[in-house]
């Protein structure tokens, strides 16, 4: 135990010593907090000049209405949008509009909008400008430009409205989550959050078990194994190195548990204290979203991590390891693909199925039971399993590596590996 004890210690120390893991364990928490942080800025971001705009009306008459929906103002009470000047039925105009152009790249004009003749057949307008990625004002603009010539339709059929706005105001539909501890409003922050676990979960498994096999590689590469092989058991060694990396993972995973909490906890207050007034969106995580990734990254590391392991003792150059760690990856990639058939039917019995793989739960379990937790029974099935199958596949992998280690040259084929699994 000792021995094992000590490869565990020089696995862990080794990793969290590094600058990638001090950069990837910091880095990811202060990455989502400047995204939460950025997310806030851009809802509550204001404008801070008005918006010069010229207007090219080729049918005629719908500047007023477009004007009037444009009537928007700044916090200091100047109005956000103003049309500076606008030209009905001008036809081609290309002099005008080579005009315009110069004065959008001098800086005197925002942009300028042209309406075809045709825009009550649907065809469409043009906004012409410097800038645009600026989505909230072509936002506006086009919901201005969609009123004017709905309300040209309607006053052409003899119906005459004043704010076309009011009349085509749509319906806003609430979401509003419903779990057995109670009922929360989902902005589309819940998808985020569940699509976000279950991309560290994926991109953990697949570092932590590359990590593990090439750990076992250089090993084998730089004849240290065989000095390590004479004074302690190959399967000790594989089991301390494999729990000396799952306690990297743990450790990381546990500083990310407890910013996630922090942050979903005193997140919006703290936002609100830097910037009064911000409304920022809800990211209330319950404790099952914290707890069950820890619980099934360990489950899916030590399965995922012995594939790796024996793997790498198969081989002895970077360039078989780059062939054939490929069926293993396809497996993790396929984890992560799979999640839409979970997302449109939880409970289905494809979903249900998909869960209870041992190579799918770590991945497909934490996304079901953020999406709509199933029965207790079916979460302990799926841990059970996935465990059971773990421990046959370290018997395996035991027996691979014990061999494999001290094997160099030629990638074995599988009838080669087929004896070296009835070594005793």
């Amino acid at each position: 135990m000792r021995k094992i004890w000590l490869v565990i210690k020089r696995e862990y120390l080794t990793r969290v010593r590094t600058k990638g893991f001090i950069l990837s364990t910091i880095g990811l928490p202060l990455f989502s907090i400047g995204i939460f942080a950025f997310s806030m800025t851009l809802m509550t971001r204001q404008a801070d000049h008005t918006l010069k705009i010229s207007i090219l009306d080729n049918l005629g008459g719908l500047t007023p209405q477009i004007v009037t929906g444009l009537e928007e103002k700044l916090p200091d009470g100047r109005p956000l949008y103003q049309v500076v000047r606008s030209w009905d039925r001008l036809g081609d105009g290309g002099k005008i509009r080579a005009g315009l152009d110069q004065q959008i790249r001098d800086g005197q004009l925002d942009g300028f909008l042209v309406l075809p003749e045709d825009i009550l057949q649907g065809n469409a307008a043009t906004y012409q400008t410097r800038n645009p990625e600026d989505f909230q004002t072509i936002q506006a603009i086009s919901r201005a430009v969609d009123n004017a010539v709905v309300a040209r339709r309607l006053s052409d059929r003899g119906v005459h409205v004043e704010n076309a706005s009011e009349v085509l105001r749509g319906v806003e539909l609430s979401l509003v989550r419903i779990t057995k501890s109670g009922e929360s409003e989902d902005k589309g922050q819940g998808f985020l959050v569940q699509l976000s676990i279950v991309m560290i979960l994926y991109i953990t498994l697949l570092v932590y078990g590359v990590m593990t096999m090439r750990s076992v590689l250089e090993e084998k590469t730089s004849r240290i194994v065989e000095i390590l092989a004479s004074s302690i058991k190959p399967f000790h060694l594989l089991c301390g190195k494999i729990l000396g990396v799952a306690a990297v993972g743990f450790t990381q995973y546990l500083i990310w548990v407890v910013t996630a909490a922090l942050v979903s906890s005193y997140g919006a207050k703290v936002g609100a204290a830097f910037r009064p007034g911000a409304s920022a969106p809800s990211f209330h995580l319950p404790a099952t979203f914290l707890i069950y990734p820890l619980i099934f990254f360990l489950a899916g590391y030590f399965l995922y991590a012995s594939l790796y392991a024996a793997l790498g003792s198969m081989v002895s150059s970077e360039e078989d390891l780059q062939q054939i760690q490929l069926p293993v990856t396809v497996v993790l990639v396929a984890c992560f693909m799979l999640y839409p058939i979970i997302l449109r039917n939880p409970n289905s019995p494809l979903s249900v199925a998909l869960t209870l793989f041992p190579l799918f739960a770590p991945i497909l379990m934490v996304f079901r039971i953020m999406v709509q937790t199933p029965p207790f029974w079916q979460i302990a099935l799926s841990l059970v399993i996935c465990v059971a199958t773990t421990l046959g596949v370290i018997q395996v992998s035991a027996k691979i590596y014990r061999v494999g280690i001290l094997m160099y040259g030629k990638r074995p084929s599988l009838a080669e590996l087929l004896r070296w699994l009835r070594y005793t």
